[in-house]
């Protein structure tokens, strides 16, 4: 069957060379606009307590009546509460900001994540790391420094109210903001830098030692604990230095930011009463007061921005990460849903490298099967033969030649299509934390049917009858509660589970005794009559007695290809192993001369 993908629109909400995150942005800057209007009216109604202030000494001082204090008093609950209900309504606006930020984009890093980790070789904390970027940007929606920001435009406003008052108060106020502002950009020269790079140094020390953590029996038992600690210590260390440094920097700012505000707060005070002996200060004594609360009120958004710096120093870069993931990993091209695929496999001229290196791996692989055939690849260690399993599967990229499936160029299918259709058992078998019937239906909805018979393909029924909940007991985190027979057993059956096309089993006999490789053999025996095709990496001779065909390899060359018993009688004859002519994809099995033997091959 030979099929095609057809392309259809692929993210259709976000226009074509628009930046993602911009655009989920913008769709967002109503609730951000709404926000801003709620706070504006919460930051004008914050006056209420000074108009209260002047007209009980104007009006209620004067007259001394008991009902104009009431009705003020009044006025003023009413502006308290209605000053409260709008700060909670930008507040919730900018949650809900947030949290669709998060909706909207989740699935979406979590996928580019995925990808990075897959480009680094499966290195962990690709998809941790821009998680953990996505939060940090959510959380920004909802931060005080956020909320400063939008209330910075009332600085105009309290300027426009001291103007009235004086020329002199708003100029005072207006150089107190200007340097505010100027202290806010010394304050990230100052410790931008030093705030990533502390942040970058402490992320890598974090994800070393989880990694190394994750292998905690090793480093226990073989004494590597404390090389272990010292390699984090060194990290952390330089991290925590690196921090200290920045937040003392920062520190001299927000006390020169601190220092400004309360002299700036004396200044207007004694600048009024300077005015108000000139008879120049309008509105009378009373705005001695007045005017430091407005001064107070103009410069507490640079208070709170400088103060706070690190949450916008983090938040940044936080979006740049994000920014430079979505740009490389870009979003997959949806396609047309294709026929559930046969196992005919066909590798055209494959050569390829490990993610993020240039060294080849695998170079000019050409072979093919047909459903229901077997291959054994083997050849010594360091052959080629992982590589070529994770090519097959689409893990690593082919950077030159074709692997399909079925006809269908496997680098173009989805994931999550083509998924169903494969069957993969690594050499570390990695168990994820979930109960038997969750790893092995691959935390799918479990299909019951399917789980008994796939259970007793691999003989795991003994496993079954031993654990307290049978198949709804949980095995935890990889497996920890499994011998390695036992978890290799059920990757096994992980990888047979939904009767999958297309096979790959990298070392499946590696933790096996007898039993298990009779068991194994007889897996591949009733699958092959399902047309399930099957690849084998194997350094045991076993299994090779199910094998329908033989593919030889050495430093990740393909030297000989062909029916099992051909290639292996061609491997007992003495003379060199020939490296060409390499069969073709669609030729006939070719047999071999004089070659010698490999020891491999076992």
């Amino acid at each position: 069957m030979t099929t095609s993908t057809h392309p259809t629109t692929a993210n259709k909400n976000v226009p074509n060379g628009m930046p993602e995150l911009t655009f989920v942005l913008g769709a967002l800057s109503g609730s951000v606009y709404r926000a801003f209007g709620f706070g504006l009216c919460a930051s004008l109604l914050a006056l209420a307590p000074t108009w209260y202030m002047l007209e009980v000494y104007d009006r209620v001082v004067n007259s001394r009546s008991g009902f104009t204090l009431a009705m003020l008093t009044v006025a003023m609950l009413l502006a308290c509460a209605l000053i409260q209900a709008q700060e909670w309504t930008r507040t919730a606006l900018l949650r809900s900001a947030g949290q669709t930020f998060d909706k909207r984009l989740g699935e979406r890093v979590f996928h580019a994540g995925l990808a990075a980790s897959r480009a680094r070789g499966g290195a962990a904390g690709g998809a941790a790391q821009s998680l953990n970027d996505l939060r940090t940007v959510r959380d920004f929606f909802e931060s005080p420094v956020l909320v400063s920001a939008l209330e910075a435009p009332m600085v105009f406003v309290f300027l426009a109210l001291l103007l009235a008052i004086s020329p002199w108060l708003a100029a005072v106020a207006l150089a107190a903001a200007v340097l505010q502002a100027v202290i806010g950009w010394l304050n990230d020269r100052a410790t931008g830098d030093s705030l990533r790079q502390a942040n970058r140094i402490s992320g890598g020390a974090h994800l070393r030692i989880e990694q190394m953590l994750g292998n905690a029996q090793v480093v226990q038992s073989m004494g590597m604990l404390g090389a272990v600690h010292q390699r984090w210590s060194e990290g952390h260390r330089e991290g925590v230095a690196m921090q200290h440094a920045a937040s003392l920097a920062a520190g001299k700012w927000q006390a020169v930011a601190k220092l400004l505000q309360n002299t700036v707060s004396s200044a207007l005070l004694g600048l009024s009463c300077w005015l108000l002996l000139r008879n120049e200060l309008n509105g009378g004594g009373a705005m001695l007061v007045v005017a430091g609360i407005f001064g107070g009120r103009a410069l507490a958004p640079f208070i709170q921005i400088v103060t706070r710096w690190q949450t916008v120093v983090n938040a940044r870069e936080a979006w740049v990460r994000l920014a430079r993931l979505l740009q490389v990993h870009g979003a997959p091209t949806a396609c047309m849903p294709l026929p559930a695929p046969v196992g005919a496999l066909s590798v055209e001229h494959v050569s390829a490298t490990a993610p993020g290196s240039t060294l080849p791996l695998l170079i000019d692989l050409n072979f093919a099967l047909q459903p229901g055939e077997v291959l054994a690849v083997i050849g010594p260690s360091s052959a080629g033969k992982t590589s070529l399993a994770r090519v097959l599967l689409g893990l690593w990229p082919a950077h030159a030649g074709k692997v399909r499936l079925a006809g269908v160029d496997m680098a173009g299918w989805q994931k999550a299509e083509l998924g169903p259709h494969l069957g993969y058992l690594p050499q570390g078998v990695e168990l994820l934390d979930g109960t038997l019937a969750e790893n092995i239906s691959r935390f799918g909805p479990p299909d019951e049917l399917k789980l008994a018979e796939v259970i007793e393909e691999t003989g795991l029924e003994s496993l079954v009858q031993s654990l307290p909940q049978g198949v709804d007991t949980r095995i935890g985190p990889s497996g920890a509660a499994l011998s390695g027979g036992q978890r290799q057993r059920v990757g096994l059956a992980r990888a047979l589970y939904g009767s999958p096309a297309l096979v790959v089993l990298d070392e499946p006999n590696a933790h096996l005794d007898e039993i298990g490789d009779a068991a194994l053999a007889r897996v591949i025996e009733a699958r092959k009559r399902l047309g399930t095709t099957f690849v084998l990496m194997t350094h045991r001779t076993s299994v090779l007695a199910v094998t329908d065909k033989v593919l030889l390899m050495q430093a990740g060359r393909q030297h000989a290809f062909g029916p099992r018993d051909e290639v292996l009688a061609a491997l007992r004859q003495p003379g060199p192993v020939p490296a060409s002519p390499i069969p073709s994809a669609n030729a006939a099995p070719v047999t071999f001369g004089a070659v010698a033997p490999v020891a491999t091959a076992r």
